[in-house]
């Protein structure tokens, strides 16, 4: 069976996971996960994602990312290069850790961020028990929780969102959203082609895409470009927020620029443009 095409577009949301060559552990003690977290730390930094959630396991683990670069592979060969140089060095071995190429599953996000993020946070409690998930110190469900101040990395604005606008109300709800999921079927499970979730009309507009045509809908339509920012933007701060925001989603969606080069010339943060665009 020959590889799934990996569709990549500024914006694209993932479900990732790479799972320890031959079955054996990754992560062998808190120092190995804690290393790992510092990675990924770096590569959210230096490639801008945004992640919404995560777990790692004894010999897996599971991301869901947003990328505004649409830079899903590279930051993933740095993610798992650099900790395979971590783990190899402290515990003396060579060699690949992780099994081949890691998978990905392109999300549709305002239908199944949620359902797969709490699928990811539920891991270790099909892994070990119940229960275990809620207390469990290596997965993204404590902070977005409200149980614990969470990493720098983590990205909890859309996840929160979904359940309202005050922060200690959408946490409760958050909490009781992912407990009504615990034993539940997994999301992923209605995939297509391996590597689509998605609406009917999600799917339809990626299919193509996997049969080798270019990307024309989906995400920014690149055969509009380019008008310039500086055009686009003219008198911008003569402008009310609400006609800023239309701009911004206008040079996201039909003329391609991606949310950090629209950041970098608005002086905004680029999950600041993604929260505008996303509204």
């Amino acid at each position: 069976m020959s590889r799934p095409v990996r569709i990549e577009f500024p914006g694209a949301v993932y479900h990732v996971t790479s799972k320890g060559r031959g079955g054996q552990v990754v992560f062998k003690d808190q120092d190995d996960r804690g290393v790992f977290l510092n990675v990924i730390e770096n590569v959210v930094d230096r490639f801008g994602w945004l992640m919404h959630s995560y777990v790692l396991m004894n010999d897996h683990y599971h991301l869901v990312v947003e990328v505004p670069g649409a830079n899903l592979s590279k930051g993933m060969r740095q993610l798992n290069g650099v900790y395979t140089q971590h783990v190899n060095r402290r515990h003396r071995q060579e060699g690949p850790i992780f099994q081949g190429r890691f998978k990905s599953v392109l999300i549709e996000k305002k239908s199944y961020l949620l359902p797969v993020c709490r699928h990811v946070v539920t891991n270790p409690s099909r892994k070990l028990d119940q229960q275990h998930f809620a207390s469990y110190k290596w997965s993204s469900y404590r902070a977005l929780a409200g149980q614990v101040k969470g990493p720098t990395f983590l990205h909890q604005d859309d996840v929160l969102r979904f359940f309202g606008k005050q922060e200690k109300d959408a946490q409760r709800k958050y909490r009781e959203y992912i407990k009504q999921g615990i034993g539940g079927d997994s999301p992923l499970d209605q995939r297509t082609s391996q590597v689509l979730l998605g609406s009917t009309r999600f799917l339809n507009e990626m299919q193509p895409i996997l049969q080798g045509e270019r990307l024309s809908k989906r995400g920014p339509k690149a055969a509009r470009r380019r008008r310039s920012l500086p055009v686009l933007f003219k008198k911008v701060d003569a402008k009310t927020r609400l006609e800023r925001n239309e701009l911004i989603k206008k040079a996201h969606l039909d003329f391609g620029y991606t949310l950090m080069e629209i950041g970098n010339h608005l002086g905004l943060h680029y999950t600041t443009v993604s929260k505008v665009i996303n509204a």
